[in-house]
């Protein structure tokens, strides 16, 4: 599909990494319990929201169908996401989109400083996308896309894409630009790659189909969190929302 999606009428994408119950330092705060993982998305089935993934999300905007759903995402692939996020997602009915780092698939998240933590392998990654979740593209080593040259940009992008096809011997539409750096050039690359859409991390402009806003999910957001950020999203885009609970 090629239509444009715009930031007038996207609804909330939340943006989740490593859902873990570890007490390993998080100096980056990526790990998100999976209490609280469960507590945010019952929010959200309390709201009459469900989560859907990425790709369904943006076609459902397609429709003129996105009336009561919400994007969600967990970037850079990791084990967690196989054995910790998707029960708590299956108990609330939910699906989502992983985005995997391609070239660190069985390592880990070795571009960070500080703890590592395992990355689902090939296996693991069909058995995601066999569970019903949609696996987006990271880049094949979570490089910053924004001022890359092109053979970089072609590396990073389109390579992503052909390995996790071959994994998954099916289409891989959704990119995810990391550390939500872009800039023209990357976003071209990425339309040029083929993906239908890519999404950044809280940026609203230009927010079309290959820069789609997302909203960052801290590990200590509680339930009234997560509601106003879907109150502010929900502001940035003048759509409307059920009055958000308390706690």
């Amino acid at each position: 599909m090629t239509a444009a999606v715009g930031r007038v009428t996207a609804p909330a994408v939340l943006m989740y990494h490593s859902i873990s119950a570890s007490t390993e330092p998080d100096p980056h705060r990526i790990r998100v319990h999976p209490d609280r993982l469960d507590r945010h998305l019952g929010l959200l089935r309390r709201l009459g929201l469900r989560g859907v993934s990425q790709t369904e999300l943006v076609h459902a905007v397609d429709r003129g169908e996105a009336v009561g759903l919400v994007g969600l995402t967990f970037d850079d692939g990791f084990e967690d996401f196989l054995t910790t996020a998707v029960p708590v997602l299956a108990r609330h009915g939910m699906t989502a989109t992983v985005y995997v780092v391609a070239g660190h698939m069985g390592a880990t998240n070795s571009w960070d400083t500080g703890p590592q933590f395992p990355i689902m392998t090939a296996a693991q990654v069909r058995a995601a996308a066999a569970a019903g979740h949609e696996v987006g593209s990271h880049t094949m080593t979570h490089a910053r896309l924004s001022g890359a040259d092109p053979g970089v940009l072609a590396a990073e992008v389109g390579d992503s894409r052909r390995l996790l096809e071959d994994v998954l011997q099916a289409e891989v539409p959704g990119f995810c630009y990391p550390y939500g750096a872009y800039d023209a050039a990357a976003a071209d690359a990425v339309r040029g790659a083929g993906y239908d859409n890519a999404c950044v991390t809280g940026d609203y402009a230009p927010g079309d189909r290959h820069t789609l806003p997302r909203c960052y999910v801290s590990p200590r957001d509680t339930r009234a969190h997560i509601s106003a950020r879907l109150i502010r999203h929900a502001a940035r885009i003048r759509r409307p929302l059920p009055a958000a609970p308390g706690r």
